[in-house]
């Protein structure tokens, strides 16, 4: 896939500057392996040739790890000269900041090879290639995000978070409370600029929701059929909630699980599947009996620990689980039920749907989808059969069969053949490189527990 033609890219970046003269700035953006946001800062004046020519950054942008530092085992380093590829513009992306005191813009870019094909590493188009297969099948993907996050106040405590203060009782929250309309009311004027940023930006915000413990919220996105967006507003989102907690002297953060003994920050996707009609090809009074729907859960269940490192990437990741918590660590499903890995919400015919509960927070949310739509397709195309729906708990039904660990999760994806087929198989050698080199980090550090318990006791 090439990029827009030129004078379609020109006309939007002068029709926008045009609408927008007081700004100075433009951020060019792209997000790595592990949807950490990086790029460029440019001047006004330099957007046409953006928009012309492109801008270069290293192939190895998508060799990093969560440091920031080239993991030099993917060969996208040094081996290959740390050589440029071109990044140009994703159309429709271009938009105001509107937490920058200077008048500065943003607009989101994909990686190119210097013919113009897609760049393979790209996260965006590993998510593409999986997406390619559904419109072979003449299917449209329809996806929406749902984002957890903790605000947490800007000075740590020996190093861990602390909930903020908030700004109308000087009180720092200690009750989970979820759904409770008094924590939104105390933090109201962050939060409310969270969704007016959006609407500025263009993101399809739409709902804001306490969640199960103090300070963590959760941002619903309004369904897109079209896949890659869905990924790309959530990307969006996640920087937009940063800077405007930063505007109201708070910090976030998006950590699979930044409190022993509370809830963890998850990352829900919608999925359902339109025809060429525009018909939801799930929707039916009766999901037990839809085969579509069946086909494609039973491929979800069947690929979920496989794709489980794209799911929980990091070693945080696994903190999450429990059934306290809302975080199944089996691929079984249910007819509204929040105890599964995999719910079908059917309050009404037309929308029903597959909501996947797995992800953390921290996942990148084109991965995550590539993963998720793997199965789906996997399914459909091998007409998988599901296991049967789980009615009531069903942690007290079904025992814990996914990866528990990263180095596990991380063998499963390497050495599945249903994903292979589906994720270029350098990519997976490159991802399990990136993860590999941070758990070696990891578990060659040594934690304060292990200083309390050994250190004067063995």
């Amino acid at each position: 896939m090439l990029p827009p033609p030129r004078a379609v890219q020109l006309n939007e970046a002068n029709a926008f500057l045009k609408e927008h003269p007081e700004v100075q700035y433009v951020d060019l953006l792209i997000a790595d392996m592990n949807g950490v946001v990086r790029g460029k800062r440019i001047e006004r004046a330099s957007l046409h040739r953006v928009y012309e020519k492109g801008i270069n950054l290293p192939a190895s942008l998508f060799a990093l790890d969560i440091n920031g530092i080239t993991v030099e085992s993917t060969g996208l380093g040094m081996d290959i000269g740390d050589s440029d590829r071109t990044c140009f513009p994703i159309p429709n992306t271009l938009s105001n900041e509107p937490w920058q005191k200077r008048p500065t813009a943003q607009l989101l870019m994909t990686m190119h090879e210097r013919d113009g094909s897609p760049f393979f590493a790209d996260p965006r188009e590993v998510l593409r290639q999986v997406v390619s297969k559904f419109d072979a099948l003449g299917l449209t993907v329809c996806a929406a995000f749902e984002l957890e996050f903790y605000l947490i106040d800007q000075e740590n405590v020996n190093g861990r978070p602390q909930p903020p203060r908030s700004p109308i009782s000087g009180k720092r929250p200690h009750s989970t409370q979820v759904y409770l309309i008094d924590d939104l009311d105390e933090y109201v004027d962050c939060l409310q600029d969270v969704l007016e940023g959006a609407k500025e930006q263009g993101i399809p915000a739409d709902a804001i929701v306490k969640e199960s413990a103090p300070a963590q919220f959760e941002v619903n996105l309004h369904h897109v059929a079209d896949p890659i967006k869905a990924c790309d507003y959530a990307v969006l989102l996640k920087r937009l909630i940063k800077n405007i907690a930063y505007d109201h002297e708070m910090d976030t953060t998006f950590m699979a699980k930044p409190y022993p003994g509370q809830a963890g920050n998850g990352l829900h996707v919608h999925i359902s599947l339109l025809d060429k009609n525009g018909n939801n090809i799930f929707a039916t009074d009766n999901p037990l009996e839809s085969e579509t729907l069946r086909h494609a859960i039973g491929g979800i269940q069947q690929t979920m620990a496989a794709s489980m490192a794209f799911l929980c990437p990091n070693v945080n990741s696994y903190r999450r689980f429990g059934a306290q918590f809302y975080v199944p660590n089996a691929p079984c499903w249910g007819l509204d039920n929040r105890t599964v890995a995999l719910r079908v919400p059917t309050d009404s015919a037309d929308a029903v749907r597959i909501e996947h509960r797995v992800a953390g927070a921290d996942a990148n949310p084109y991965l995550l989808l590539a993963g998720v739509l793997a199965g789906i397709h996997h399914g459909l195309t091998n007409k998988i059969a599901p296991d049967e729906p789980i009615e009531g708990n069903s942690y007290e039904q079904v025992e814990q069969s996914l990866p528990t660990n990263l180095r596990d999760a991380l063998r499963e994806l390497d050495d599945s053949e249903i994903m292979a087929r589906y994720i270029d198989s350098t990519y997976i050698d490159i991802f399990v490189a990136c993860k590999e080199s941070e758990l070696a980090e990891f578990e060659h550090s040594i934690s304060d527990l292990e200083y309390n318990w050994y250190l004067h006791t063995v």
